[in-house]
């Protein structure tokens, strides 16, 4: 079967993860702060602050800009369930957006609409690697005066106009759980250039210490290991050239998957795309079905998955928040779509298989 997902570690990650276990050092050591500045300087930021999950990424970085009972936080309604369920950590309320037809990403004008007096933040996503609409979302933003954070999970590397996602909000939090573009066995990171939130941050993921065993804040154990921090080294060094493979895959099925119904994904003018996932549209002028054709790609040992089924609009969890929210595009898009593998470790005859069975199969 070829995976849909899988993580590329070789022998540089295990001889990384040996030194940390010989040093004693697992919990506070070295590598974090080691980590934290190389991630940092990649995304162009002045601080990067490590953590245990994209989720506490985002969580921190809620609570670090204030955000609480009483507070709305637009969200879009296509993404994965943290990215809502981070804002009711909080205490606040999620409002959801519709997103783009063409690039799966949060729509501007549906930002807009849910807009009110209680609205203190926004959280846009970079979604399977592509950059949401940067500059129209931050123009939006700046004007009500709404605090943008950028939720980078999938887009490790992905720039908009030739800067790197991480870098245009007040804050930009990344995943390392083992799928992403690069790994940290699990794990996050949120990239910010204010000083004062970074420290609130700091505090927020250990227990709210001030200094040792001095407590200033109601706080959290959201730490990274040293463990998970030597990998996270070691993908960093590699990160460019996964990410040059993933749209070199990419690339070969926008050339040559070629089949009745079949969408394939845009990328908008201006931006890198990285391509966490390679995400196809099976519409109704297919003669498969969605379900249809995930069910023969595995008869053929491909592997795919759907990304995402169920809108978080839908969400049994948030209908309550959900009442006046419309989202006709994630509803439609949630029906349709389809990833594909598009790893690094997808060989190019895997590729050049995948893309004929796409096209052949009935």
């Amino acid at each position: 079967m070829i995976p849909v997902a899988k993580p590329s570690l070789g022998v540089e990650e295990i001889a990384a993860v040996t030194t940390v276990i010989q040093s004693g050092m697992l919990a506070q050591g070295p590598r974090v702060q080691e980590f934290e500045g190389a991630f940092s300087r990649y995304c162009n930021t002045l601080h990067g602050v490590a953590m245990n999950s994209g989720t506490a990424a985002l969580h921190a970085t809620l609570v670090a800009i204030g955000i609480g009972p009483g507070d709305e936080v637009i969200v879009p309604s296509f993404t994965f369930f943290a990215t809502a369920s981070s804002v009711c950590m909080c205490g606040a309320t999620p409002v959801f957006a519709d997103i783009e037809e063409e690039t799966f990403n949060i729509s501007p004008d549906s930002l807009e609409e849910q807009l009110t007096g209680k609205t203190k933040a926004m959280i846009g996503v970079h979604l399977f690697g592509q950059p949401f609409a940067v500059r129209p979302v931050a123009k939006i933003c700046e004007e009500r005066g709404i605090s943008l954070i950028e939720d980078a999970a999938q887009a490790h590397g992905a720039e908009y106009h030739g800067k790197k996602v991480g870098s245009f909000g007040v804050a930009g939090c990344f995943s390392f759980y083992p799928t992403k573009n690069m790994t940290a066995g699990e794990g996050g990171m949120v990239t910010t250039n204010d000083p004062a939130l970074s420290e609130r941050m700091r505090r927020f993921i250990n227990h709210g210490q001030a200094e040792k065993y001095l407590h200033t804040s109601i706080g959290y154990n959201f730490r990274m290991a040293d463990i998970g921090a030597a990998i996270g080294l070691t993908q960093l060094h590699k990160l460019d050239a996964f990410n040059a493979k993933r749209r070199e895959t990419a690339a070969y099925y926008d050339k040559h998957i070629d089949r009745a119904g079949i969408i394939l994904p845009e990328n908008a003018p201006g931006v890198k795309h990285v391509y966490h996932q390679y995400v196809i549209r099976v519409t109704d002028k297919c003669r498969l079905t969605r379900d249809q054709l995930a069910i023969a790609l595995r008869e053929k040992g491909i592997g795919t998955a759907v990304h995402y089924p169920i809108p978080l609009h839908r969400q049994p969890v948030f209908l309550e928040y959900a009442k006046k929210s419309r989202c006709p595009v994630a509803d439609t898009l949630a029906k349709e779509v389809l990833s594909l593998p598009v790893h690094p470790l997808v060989t190019d005859e895997e590729r050049a298989y995948i893309a004929a069975c796409i096209n052949e199969v009935t």
